[in-house]
């Protein structure tokens, strides 16, 4: 059982949260004054266009025609399935359905961003755009979209990752991107990481101080983010606007579910739903998934704090784990992140969205299972939703409720197989640190 929507019922508009938030966001600061930001300090990082979207209070921003024609290209509108043969094995009358963005063209929903903001780059007359990247999947969305559109791509990928998945590295420079591992020798902040440590796996927030550092040497560069920042979750809606329409061929959800490092995959399909929520006019419950091993939501600290690991972004308040917390090298590369998206924390403050946190063998025990009942090799990263959405059905079996469940499988996992390897064969370590930086003062 599945839905696909025709060209014609690409969104026309992505969805804007902030002015439907329970509360204002705090503002970001800067960080050498501690003094709210002020916007003109963020033009020599990001495009003018995504600095306007960033601080937008429209409750709707239209998305160019080119961009929704890219998106047709990529394959947009995605497929949502029901997960028949995964309710079956697990015996629930709960129904399960999952929106699949590994069909796009990079196997993820990265894409939707990193589309638009290629776009709105070269709409500048931008040469050249860098960004960090975890399990890959972000910097290979990014590499086409540069090469789509003409732009010249250089990415900072976390090493661990870097080394666990070889052929991420292949596909982006197939699409003409440069690579480098992260920490790398190339910027001050990478060789200062690799000075404590020859061998430092990395992380995403060591990998945006180095794209930074980048672009700020470069007049015709700028950053590309692939999460956290409001513009970036906004151009992920389109997976819930698609959702919302293919839903209507089946029931109402009653719970809906996503895997979360900065939150944009979450918040992609969940907050057209949330805006139902905030307005009174549906009840849905939302369930956010992070690992263990990168515990913001579940432990972090709501606090101000630097999005990266050298201190060059505005700081934020998040829910984070200190920006200078060691992520150990789980597989899910894409959840190794420190902090959360400000928008997500606030909905998570006031208790609209619930947090869970995972270890990564018992999120590839689910992914296994799912394997082999839907046929797809989910990401590590999405399994985390996988696991979420079984722990769900098997409550409601237990209950004998029949409650519709509904996760984004964010991106499949046919390029994650060293993991997948590792875990057969009993390699594959949890871990579950006790420290973090945050919680110091």
């Amino acid at each position: 059982m599945k839905a696909v929507l025709p060209d014609s019922k690409i969104p026309k508009r992505w969805y804007n949260i902030l002015p439907d938030l329970p509360e204002p966001l705090a503002p970001p600061l800067d960080p050498e004054t501690d003094e709210p930001m002020e916007p003109e300090k963020l033009l020599r990082i990001f495009a003018e266009e995504l600095v306007k979207q960033e601080m937008s209070t429209e409750r709707h921003i239209e998305i160019p025609k080119e961009v929704r024609e890219l998106y047709a290209k990529i394959g947009r509108p995605t497929p949502l399935f029901r997960a028949t043969n995964l309710e079956k094995v697990l015996g629930t009358p709960a129904r399960i359905y999952f929106k699949y963005e590994g069909a796009t063209v990079t196997g993820s929903h990265k894409i939707n961003t990193a589309l638009a903001q290629a776009y709105y780059a070269k709409e500048q007359g931008i040469e050249r755009l860098v960004t960090e990247t975890g399990a890959g999947q972000w910097g290979t969305a990014l590499s086409l979209a540069g090469a789509l559109l003409g732009l010249k791509v250089r990415v900072y990928m976390a090493r661990a990752s870097y080394q666990q998945k070889p052929y991420r590295k292949t596909i982006m420079r197939l699409y003409g991107a440069e690579i480098y591992p992260s920490p790398s020798d190339r910027t001050e902040i990478g060789r200062k990481f690799l000075a404590e440590d020859p061998n430092h796996p990395g992380g995403l927030g060591i990998a945006i101080s180095e794209a930074i550092e980048d672009v700020l040497k470069d007049e015709k560069a700028r950053y590309a983010l692939g999460s956290v920042l409001n513009h970036v979750l906004m151009h992920q809606t389109v997976i819930g606007l698609e959702a919302q329409e293919q839903m209507k061929e089946f029931e109402e959800p009653d719970v809906i579910v996503g895997c979360v490092g900065g939150g944009s995959n979450f918040a992609g399909l969940a907050y057209p739903f949330v805006r139902d929520v905030l307005s009174g006019k549906k009840e849905y419950e939302f369930i956010a998934v992070e690992p263990r091993a990168a515990p913001s939501m579940t432990r972090g600290v709501y606090k101000y704090d630097f999005g990266d690991s050298g201190g060059y972004t505005p700081k934020m308040k998040m829910h984070t784990l200190g920006h200078t917390y060691y992520v150990p090298p789980i597989h899910a590369g894409g959840l190794r992140y420190h902090g959360l998206a400000p928008t997500l924390s606030v909905l998570i403050n006031h208790g609209i969205v619930k947090p869970v946190a995972y270890h990564q063998n018992e999120v590839f025990q689910a992914a296994e299972l799912f394997a082999k009942t839907e046929g797809i090799i989910p990401a590590p990263e999405s399994s985390h939703a996988i696991k979420a959405a079984i722990d769900r059905a098997l409550k409601a079996k237990e209950e004998g409720k029949a409650e519709v469940v509904l996760f984004n499988l964010s991106g499949h996992g046919l390029l994650d197989l060293k993991g997948y390897e590792d875990y057969l064969d009993g390699r594959l370590q949890d871990y579950e640190p006790d420290y973090f930086p945050a919680l110091e003062g």
